[in-house]
């Protein structure tokens, strides 16, 4: 059959934005996708591969292969640094947008790293996600202190390839598409505010920055002194299922993506010990029980949330817990502690849904398009982490949401 000229527009660059407008490209379909952030991949292209001796299945290699396959498509644009501002209509809809030029010239930059020497913010200045697509390196626009005032430059003085371009202003665009699909994912919970001395603590990190310092260092090293860990702990569910939070629910990803994490840490560095604080542990994945079985054997399971964390004068860290065996209170010593952060709604969810009219559920998260008990309006759909879900399972939903999508446009065709 002959496809129509029809137009969809993806919001959120993920693993689930990217897979759903390849497989709506691959049907003929024309993908506007819109990435607020200067980089696409989302959280997925962060994550390093687990694999030891053989794969585990983190989905890691996923993320890649997705960003690279949906932006070579012809079908597929793709806009980084992205903003939604409105969106009105009932199918078709009109989409009025702004971008955000990039401040970093991709094709000056050489990587040298001199600007993360300069700058005084941490964070302000990200690295890419993936050496084979996107930029090497963005400056975040909402840490920035230039866009508070203008007053630092020190990124763009000490450029000696001139590629760091501040004052670059940012252009409006309009489109018409004929569906939408809401792909915005989730954001991680800050753990600032529990007793953990995050922020405070340099050797306590979250789950990202363990990922950011594997895929830098083959030997994992403690980010106070350098120095090889030799006993580290991984603490699960902070900031989800957490009722003094009002965060009820399981993340989900967190068990597989730790443990993973863990029996890695432990096949690069032979002898460390891991300590794995937990409530209980999510499955996943269909050799579960045979990899649950070996991390039991290798690290040490402890079912206990711990309640403080104290750093020593010898700048180690005191985890201190009630055991519920014992029954008592205990304390153990540790080079550095890695906090499970949980999956929350995206701010980005809620303020275009809506702008679309629809109400997430009671957790913050949206419903999946098909939900009966949640309706969706008619040529909205809805996919992947707008609720807590693996990479896999992200990609599954996007997959057939794509399908719905061509199914509601009267096209399905493969080329």
């Amino acid at each position: 059959m002959k496809v129509d000229d029809k137009h969809v527009a993806v919001i959120g660059g993920g693993v689930t934005g990217l897979t759903a407008a390849h497989e709506l490209a691959r049907m003929g379909i024309r993908v506007s996708l819109f990435e607020k952030t200067p980089f696409l991949g989302g959280y997925a292209v962060q994550l390093n591969c687990k694999a030891t001796d053989a794969c585990v299945k983190c989905g890691a290699c996923v993320a890649e292969e997705t960003l690279i396959a949906a932006t070579g498509h012809p079908n597929v644009r793709a806009y980084t640094g992205a903003e939604v501002e409105s969106v009105s209509g009932t199918g078709p809809f009109q989409f009025a947008y702004r971008l955000h030029a990039p401040l970093v010239n991709a094709e000056r930059c050489d990587g040298c790293g001199l600007c993360f020497q300069k700058c005084p913010v941490s964070g302000a200045i990200d690295n890419g996600r993936t050496p084979n697509a996107g930029p090497r390196i963005a400056i975040r626009r909402d840490l920035c202190r230039y866009f508070d005032d203008t007053s630092c430059t020190l990124c763009r003085d000490a450029c000696p390839q001139g590629a760091i371009e501040l004052s670059s202003q940012a252009r409006p665009g309009t489109l018409r598409a004929d569906a939408i699909l809401m792909a915005t994912g989730f954001t991680t919970y800050d753990p600032v505010d529990k007793p953990y001395g995050y922020g405070q603590f340099q050797n306590v990190i979250t789950s990202l920055d363990a990922e950011r310092l594997l895929g830098a260092q083959m030997m994992l090293q403690r980010p106070s002194d350098g120095r090889t860990v030799k006993r580290m702990a991984f603490i699960q569910c902070v900031g989800s299922r957490d009722a003094k939070l009002g965060h009820s629910w399981c993340s989900k990803v967190c068990c597989g993506s730790s443990l993973r994490m863990a029996r890695l840490i432990q096949s690069r560095q032979k002898g460390i010990q891991i300590s794995f604080f937990y409530i209980d542990v999510q499955t996943f994945g269909k050799d579960f029980e045979a990899f649950y079985r070996d991390a039991r054997e290798n690290i040490e399971m402890i079912r206990a949330i711990p309640a403080d964390i104290i750093e020593t004068a010898q700048d180690r860290l005191e985890v201190v817990y009630f055991d519920p065996e014992s029954r008592k209170s205990r304390e153990e010593l540790y080079d550095v502690v890695v906090l499970s952060v949980g999956l929350l709604p995206s701010v980005e969810t809620g303020r275009i849904a809506q702008m679309l009219n629809w109400s997430p559920d009671e957790s913050g998260f949206l419903p999946p398009h098909d939900s009966t008990h949640h309706p969706t309006p008619e040529g909205i759909f809805a996919a992947g982490a707008v609720g807590p879900m693996s990479i896999a399972e992200s990609v599954g939903r996007a997959e057939k949401t794509a399908w719905d999508m061509a199914r509601y446009l009267g096209c399905l065709k493969i080329s």
